[in-house]
């Protein structure tokens, strides 16, 4: 699944594709939020970490992957 991180201060957002599921990345965020100091820990699947202040996470937006299609999908040949 891709999940893209805006992130305070920083004009770009952060896209990461994970393997971990919607629930475990928003467990993961609402944990960090619940700790003064929390770090928001999010494991890309190259088994590559990104870690960010999670008092400055402004937003994620997670989007599960869909089949991919191949060639023109919705033409038929007769």
């Amino acid at each position: 699944m891709q999940v893209r991180i805006g992130v305070q201060y920083v004009p770009k957002e952060l896209v990461v594709e994970t393997a971990q599921s919607a629930e475990e990345v928003q467990r993961e965020l609402a944990e960090a939020l619940a700790v003064e100091n929390g770090v928001f820990t999010l494991r890309d699947q190259r088994n590559g970490r990104v870690v960010i202040p999670a008092d400055k996470v402004g937003y994620l937006e997670i989007t599960e992957e869909e089949g991919r299609r191949v060639g023109f999908g919705g033409s038929q040949y007769t």
